[in-house]
């Protein structure tokens, strides 16, 4: 009795602050330019309370290795790379923490290979806790993607283990831990991965490639905000964090040249929070995504990218002086880091770079998939939240809520509520629409290379708290043929997107190789609340 009265207050609370305007409504501009988040409702946890949740109670960074920046490794053909995780101190404005990194790094070590290797990774975890390493977007075998009790066991503490990588694909990928990410990931436990195309005229000629890694961190005023050791905090929105970070660092800064065509690789690391990245008065030639380019280049000021999603693109810079990286929504404006246009030439010419090119090798890739586009989804899901005792929401209830206008949840609207609300109290669901399943109960069997299409809804009118969910297809990369009924007129391969809230995509896929697939939500307190089902691939 007790635990319904205090799921149906929960429930209570969350509609009363939405009701009371918790949530500005995307359409107010009432935006203030910032490098920090607002801490005011995170800070003031007590010390005890700090070591009751904390999951690590060790924090101390005596003897710890000082964190590195990402460093440059060409991994060969047939080759091994050496990778450990383990705890290190990153120091930060208000302090050094404890940290966690791959090989001391934060990011982790920028891998590049071409496309059609195989290199080994013998990954080894120093860490004080289990873990496993997930190659975000490959499509390998199934037992090196790295999902714990499902693909492998875990990796304990001081154990280590082989991983086989195939790069079937170009593109641009990454990797991360799949056990607590809420954690792990949270902590500095990420890192990229290049794929160099076989065809040496893939990309277009610019005068160089850099990579950007967003992310933010929660900190209180001694450290880290606390985790729970056996749930997961922040289980409702997401832990957002209220320091942003570029490639590991709070005052990111890059030097080029005016006139140079500059290529970016971009990767959205973060538990929950979506970017709306834009560079200072300059347009972004948008050239790919995922797994790399789409059939048709296009110019825009700034492009969405979602937590684990990528995106690549270029931009020329024509003026010299200091220019922001912004982060623009309709809650906030916030300034990520700058970049430094010095005076100078590059080797571009600016009218190349101004024409738009139509990739017909990429329309070639998506050819043997155009006789399925219009078949009937083989599979519909529902995305959707429950609270156990939780009251449903009646028309007039649900007609008071502020609901944004593009369905995402670009802030923590209601951080009080959101740092108390725990996965041992509520799940995440993944409900398949035919065998009324939920999460890994409604997980499906598929043919090797059976095409398939997934449709997916993410509900806005019955659930208790609509918001975006983020989804990724391990073992695969898809086509995303429509956004809410509308056809998608200019196709990239993906392996992650955003579905809004009330929006609907379909996807077609297939899995090129046997085994037990997941599909799961990628905000990272989602996945810990149970949002992941999967596909069972054999011949």
């Amino acid at each position: 009795m007790g635990e319904k009265i205090s799921n149906n207050l929960l429930s209570i609370f969350i509609l009363l602050f939405l009701i009371l305007g918790g949530c500005l409504s995307s359409n107010q501009k009432a935006y203030k330019i910032t490098e920090k988040a607002d801490t005011s409702n995170i800070s003031n946890d007590s010390i005890q309370e700090r070591e009751a949740q904390n999951v690590d109670l060790n924090r101390s960074i005596i003897g710890l290795e000082k964190v590195q920046g990402s460093q440059f490794n060409e991994v060969l053909n047939g080759s091994v790379f050496d990778l450990k995780a383990a705890p290190v101190f990153l120091p930060l404005s208000s302090g050094s923490i404890r940290a966690y990194a791959y090989n001391t790094q934060i990011p982790g070590p920028i891998i590049k290979v071409k496309q059609g290797s195989t290199i080994y990774v013998n990954f080894t975890n120093n860490l004080d806790a289990p873990t496993t390493v997930h190659w975000h977007g490959i499509r390998l075998e199934n037992k090196y993607d790295g999902v714990p009790d499902i693909t492998q066991a875990a990796v304990a503490p001081g154990e280590s283990f082989l991983y086989k990588l195939d790069f079937p694909d170009e593109g641009f990928y990454w990797y991360h831990p799949h056990i607590r990410e809420d954690i792990q990931q949270e902590l500095g436990l990420y890192g990229s991965i290049m794929v160099e195309p076989r065809n040496s005229t893939y990309y277009n000629i610019v005068d160089e490639e850099k990579i950007i890694i967003l992310d933010d961190i929660l900190l209180d005023s001694k450290d880290v905000y606390p985790f729970k050791k056996n749930s997961t905090n922040f289980a409702i929105m997401g832990r957002f964090g209220n320091t942003y970070l570029i490639n590991g660092k709070i005052n990111y800064s890059l030097n080029v040249k005016k006139g140079e065509v500059i290529r970016f690789f971009i990767l959205n690391t973060a538990n929950v929070r979506p970017f709306n990245l834009s560079f200072e008065n300059i347009s972004l030639k948008i050239i790919g995504s995922d797994s790399g380019k789409y059939e048709k280049e296009f110019f825009a000021d700034s492009i969405i990218i979602n937590p684990s999603e990528r995106y690549i693109f270029e931009v020329l810079f024509n003026k010299s002086g200091e220019l922001a990286i912004f982060n623009i929504n309709p809650k906030e404006k916030n300034v990520l880091g700058k970049i430094n246009v010095q005076d100078g030439f590059g080797e571009v010419d600016q009218l190349t770079f101004s024409k738009l090119r139509e990739n017909k090798d990429i329309s070639q890739s998506i050819l043997p998939y155009i006789q399925y586009f219009n078949k009937t989804p083989d599979f519909n899901y529902t995305l959707d939240i429950e609270i156990p005792g939780s009251i449903p929401l009646d028309d007039i209830t649900r007609s008071l809520l502020d609901k944004s206008e593009d369905g995402i949840e670009w802030t923590d609207a209601m951080p009080g509520m959101n740092k108390f609300s725990s996965s041992d109290r509520l799940t995440w669901l993944i409900k398949d629409n035919n065998t009324k399943q939920i999460n890994m109960n409604a997980s499906r069997y598929v043919p090797t290379s059976k095409v398939i299409k997934v449709k997916i809804y993410n509900d806005d009118q019955n659930s208790i708290h609509p918001m975006q969910h983020v989804i990724h297809i391990h073992g695969t990369r898809f086509l995303v043929l429509k956004n809410n009924d509308q056809i998608n007129q200019n196709l990239v391969w993906k392996d992650s997107l955003l579905i809004p809230s009330g929006g609907s995509v379909e996807l077609l896929l297939d899995f090129p190789n046997e085994g037990e697939w997941m599909m799961h939500c990628h905000i990272a307190e989602h996945l810990e609340s149970g949002m992941m089902t999967s596909f069972k691939v054999s011949k």
